[in-house]
């Protein structure tokens, strides 16, 4: 009989959630919807979509919010989204801090696909897909799929992927993640076991604004998440940087 035993795994103390600064397309979506079009102007693709001069002050200023960090709480890596504007939000604000931390890329952590609906405005889905609008009413959001696109249930499936590496890679630390909205509510479903009526609730009342963090704690090995802070952005204000409250995830949006 083997008397091999393994070793109980802490995982990580700490999560700082932050999503990414004002992008020029959350701009473009938002110029879009109000103007009535049915297609948002965009160049770019998702991946590429970069920070809009906003959304650098944001970085810069969550940068200060870093360095502010008092002795023991700071993150001792950083976890991001390969899309640009989230890596250029954790790029500046290491760079702002005067930081050295490593920062690693996980392809998990990109924001939700749209597949067909991407690029589209709310009418614009309506009116070039009424069938897939139908669709999504009855299926409700956490569950609709657009095609070529994932629901919010899939995009749980590789947070909780992502989740349990990060406990086996960084076990006892302290981690900032970077990413996006629906990433980040997404996280907050899987870590304080939330049901799909509550995250979706919470979606649509408090909106992540760009740059602001969202911290989860745990005291020990197998202990349940605690939410410690949520949406915070008095660093914003502090720095005089404009705060931003884009829509949350929508199916007709880039994010």
């Amino acid at each position: 009989m083997s008397t091999e035993t393994t070793a109980e795994v802490a995982g990580v103390a700490h999560l700082m959630l932050v999503r990414h600064g004002e992008s020029v397309g959350n701009v473009a979506a938002a110029e879009a919807e109000r103007a009535g079009l049915e297609v948002i102007d965009l160049e770019t693709r998702d991946a590429d979509t970069p920070l809009s001069s906003r959304g650098a002050e944001q970085a810069e200023a969550l940068g200060a919010w870093l360095r502010d960090q008092p002795d023991g709480t700071t993150p001792e890596v950083v976890w991001c989204s390969p899309y640009a504007r989230a890596v250029q939000t954790a790029t500046i604000a290491t760079q702002a801090a005067g930081s050295t931390l490593a920062l690693r890329l996980d392809e998990r952590l990109r924001d939700r696909e749209l597949g067909i609906l991407d690029l589209l405005t709310t009418t614009g889905v309506d009116a070039r897909y009424p069938a897939e609008a139908a669709r999504r009413r009855h299926l409700g959001k956490f569950y609709y799929r657009p095609p070529g696109g994932e629901s919010w249930a899939d995009l749980a499936l590789r947070v909780r992927a992502f989740l349990a590496d990060l406990d086996r890679a960084e076990s006892g630390r302290r981690v900032l993640v970077v990413a996006h909205d629906a990433v980040i509510m997404t996280i907050r479903y899987v870590c304080e076991s939330l049901v799909e009526e509550e995250v979706l609730d919470l979606a649509r009342r408090t909106p992540v604004r760009n740059a602001a963090v969202t911290r989860l704690v745990r005291t020990s090995a197998g202990a349940p998440w605690t939410l410690a802070a949520f949406n915070e952005d008095d660093h914003l204000e502090r720095e005089g940087a404009p705060v931003t409250t884009h829509a949350g995830d929508r199916d007709a949006f880039p994010h």
